[in-house]
């Protein structure tokens, strides 16, 4: 009966000894090829703010709103051409693709949501992307860049809410 066991204790001994050797289960891919691997899209820098960007934002916050004392966030519907439809702030096109909102209170500490989509009451959005962040500089502004589906700038409408 001890042979048994010492023949079971020597059995259970050497797969632990081969799985330990072989990885115990863990494993780690490796690029065969570099250029087989998905490239990250560039990453846009802001553009630099502006003496007109800073003097606007200044007097919105000077001026303040009192709507938007009695309510929790700001909505504003903005076309592709950078003009604003409807809403809350004050547009501001950079470039292509490139936009600043600003409001009449500070929201850098603020949530920040942005989608494409056309302000009229007709037609679906065209594909894309957009994603917003807050303005550098500027703590009653948030910067927003759309991208067609292929990840290239380009001029798209979105909605932006920002819940302070």
């Amino acid at each position: 009966m001890t042979r048994f066991f010492r023949r079971k204790a020597a059995a259970v001994s050497i797969a632990a000894l081969a799985l330990a050797l072989a990885g115990g289960g863990i494993a780690a891919a490796k690029p065969t090829v570099a250029g087989n691997q998905p490239t990250a899209r560039a990453t846009a820098q802001q553009p630099a703010v502006t003496t007109a960007s800073m003097n606007s934002a200044r007097a919105l916050l000077a001026k303040g709103e009192v709507a938007a004392a009695s309510t929790s966030g700001y909505a504003t519907a903005v076309n592709a051409n950078g003009t604003k439809a409807r809403g809350d702030g004050v547009v501001i096109k950079y470039g292509v693709g490139q936009y600043e909102v600003q409001f009449g209170s500070s929201v850098a500490t603020g949530i920040y949501v942005a989608t494409i989509g056309q302000a009229g009451s007709c037609c679906v959005p065209p594909a894309g992307e957009v994603s917003v962040a807050p303005r550098l500089l500027t703590p009653n502004g948030v910067f927003i860049q759309t991208r067609n589906s292929a990840g290239v700038a380009a001029d798209l409408p979105f909605f932006v809410i920002v819940h302070r």
